[in-house]
C-alpha cells in the first residue's frame, strides 16, 4: 500500500540541507504529470521546512492537464470535485542544488497524495510503484537504466518554428552530416557537455557515456543502471531538466520531441531492464542467448507493446519517429544484438544479460514507460508467453505477426479497450490517461498547421 513518506526522516533532509546551503533563496517544487511534463511551484527559503513536515498545497486539475497545461474537465478531476487541492509531498533524495540559476536555488522531486494519504490514481510514480509491487510479488526486483536520446538546436530558429542545427559554441562550424559517433561534434558542445556533467554530478544523477548520434546536434547520454525503478525515472526527470536548462545558459535549445525534424533521426528514450531475483543476482544471466525467465518477460513485453503504445508514443509528433530504416522500432519484435527490433537483447552476456526497449520515444513519462514494461514483463513470467524465435538480420523487412498502432488515434483506442492496461493500471488511471490524450489530439487536429497552407491553401 502506498503511503505518506516518513515525516520525520523528510524534516531530517530538509534541515541538514538548509543547514549546507545557507545561500539558496529558492527551492523549485517539481511535479511530473501524465504527459510528462515538469509543474510546480518556486518557494522561498523560509516555505521549505513546512513543505517538509506537511507537504505542499496543490490544486487536483494539475492531473487533469494536456500537454498545453490546459483543463480537461472530462476527466471528472476539475469542477468534479471543486478543483479541490491535494498533497505534494517531496521525494526523498531529489533535494539538490541547481547551479543553472540565476538566483541561488534548489530543487526537489514532488508526489501528489490525496489528503487522507491514499495514493493518487493519476499520480505516474503511484502507478509504478504499484507494478513493482506486483514484481516484488514473485520476488523479482526491476534494473533498471535509462537512455536519452535529444537534440541541441539553435534557439531563435526553434522558438520561430523551424529549428535548425546550432553553431558549434568552440569553433563556430554548424554540424550538417549524418555523422554517428563523431568526436568533432562532441568537442564542438564541450563547454555545454562540461556544465552538463558538472551540474549533473552535482545533483547525483549517474550521467555516462555520451555520443553524437545519428543526426546534426543530436546527442544521447545513458544513465547508470538502479535496483530503484522510482529513483531511475526520477534521475531521468530531473536530467531532462538539468539538460534543457544549461542548453539555455549557453544560449542553446534542447529539445526531447520525438521528431523535431522530418529528414532526420527521431529521439528515443531506450529502457534497459533486468530484474533480480532473492538473492539479488541478475535473473536474467545466463550464457544461452535468453534463458527461459528473459525469453517469457520478452514475450509479455512483445504480446502488450500494442496496448500501452500511447504510453510509449504519447503525443501527436511521437508517430512520426516510427519508420523503417531508422533506428527506432516499427513492430513488436525481437532480436540479439539488433537494433532493428524493438527488444534488443545486447550483446552482453552473463551477469549483464538484460533487454533494451526501444519504442518509447524520449517524449514519453519515463514513470509511465517503464511501468508498462514492467508490467508486461510480469504478465510475460506469470502466463509463461514465449515470444518465438529472435529476429535476425532486417527486422524492418520482415511483417510483425502483431503490428504496432500506426497513430495516436488508434493507440489511444487500443489502450482504452485493453484488458491488459486496466489489469495493471486500473479502470480509472486508463479513462483519466486516455480522456486527457483524446481531448489533447481532438485540440490538436482541430488547430490548422502550417503545413495545411502549404499544402492547401492555393491547390484546393
Amino acid at each position: 500500500m502506498i503511503k505518506f513518506p516518513a515525516k520525520d526522516a523528510l524534516a531530517k533532509e530538509a534541515q541538514a540541507f538548509l543547514d549546507a546551503n545557507p545561500d539558496i533563496e529558492q527551492f523549485a517544487m517539481l511535479y511530473t504529470d501524465l504527459p510528462g511534463a515538469q509543474r510546480g511551484k518556486l518557494l522561498t527559503r523560509g516555505e521549505l521546512m513546512g513543505a517538509y513536515q506537511n507537504g505542499r498545497c496543490l490544486p487536483g486539475s494539475v492531473m487533469s492537464m494536456d500537454i498545453t497545461g490546459r483543463d480537461v474537465e472530462e476527466t471528472g478531476l476539475v469542477w468534479g470535485d471543486g478543483d479541490a487541492d491535494r498533497l505534494v509531498w517531496p521525494v526523498a533524495g531529489t533535494l539538490v542544488r541547481t547551479p543553472w540559476a540565476r538566483t541561488p536555488q534548489a530543487q526537489y522531486l514532488g508526489s501528489y497524495f490525496e489528503l487522507n494519504g491514499e495514493a493518487c490514481l493519476a499520480e505516474p510514480r503511484h502507478a509504478l510503484q504499484r507494478v513493482v509491487a506486483r514484481l516484488a510479488e514473485l520476488h523479482l526486483t526491476p534494473v533498471a537504466a535509462v537512455e536519452l536520446e535529444f537534440y541541441l538546436l539553435d534557439r531563435e530558429s526553434a522558438l520561430a518554428g523551424r529549428p535548425h542545427p546550432p553553431t558549434a559554441l568552440v569553433g563556430g562550424a554548424e554540424p550538417k552530416h549524418w555523422q554517428a559517433y563523431f568526436m568533432p561534434d562532441i568537442d564542438d558542445f564541450a563547454p555545454f557537455f562540461s556544465d552538463l556533467y558538472a551540474a549533473t554530478k552535482l545533483q547525483g544523477v549517474p550521467a555516462e557515456a555520451l555520443i553524437s548520434e545519428y543526426s546534426p546536434g543530436q546527442m544521447e547520454i545513458g544513465l547508470r543502471h538502479h535496483d530503484d525503478a522510482l529513483r531511475a525515472c526520477d534521475e531521468a526527470m530531473m536530467f531532462k531538466r538539468a539538460v534543457k536548462s544549461v542548453a539555455d545558459r549557453h544560449g542553446l535549445m534542447a529539445t526531447f520531441m520525438a521528431k523535431p525534424y522530418a529528414q532526420y533521426s527521431g529521439s528515443g528514450m531506450h529502457l534497459h531492464v533486468s530484474l533480480a531475483g532473492p538473492d539479488g543476482k541478475n535473473a536474467f544471466a545466463s550464457d544461452e542467448d535468453a534463458n527461459e525467465l528473459l525469453r517469457f518477460a520478452i514475450g509479455g513485453m512483445q504480446a502488450t507493446m500494442a496496448d500501452a503504445m500511447a504510453i510509449f508514443a504519447p503525443n501527436a509528433n511521437s508517430y512520426r519517429r516510427f519508420r523503417k530504416s531508422s533506428y527506432a522500432p516499427i513492430a513488436p519484435n525481437w532480436g540479439i544484438n539488433n537494433r532493428t527490433v524493438s527488444l534488443r537483447v545486447p550483446a552482453t552476456s552473463g551477469a549483464a544479460r538484460h533487454v533494451e526497449h526501444r519504442a518509447s520515444g524520449a517524449d514519453a513519462n519515463p514513470y509511465l514507460a517503464l511501468a508498462c514494461v514492467l508490467a508486461g514483463m510480469h504478465y510475460g513470467i506469470i502466463n509463461r508467453i514465449d515470444p518465438g524465435p529472435p529476429v535476425t538480420g532486417n527486422g524492418y523487412e520482415q511483417p510483425p505477426a502483431t503490428p504496432m498502432p500506426v497513430n495516436w488515434f488508434a493507440a489511444l483506442e487500443k489502450m482504452r479497450g485493453s484488458d491488459f492496461m486496466k489489469s495493471y493500471f486500473g479502470d480509472r488511471f486508463v479513462d483519466i490517461f486516455t480522456t486527457i490524450k483524446e481531448i489533447e489530439a481532438d485540440r490538436f487536429f482541430a488547430e490548422p498547421q502550417p503545413l495545411d497552407f502549404d499544402y492547401y491553401l492555393r491547390t484546393v
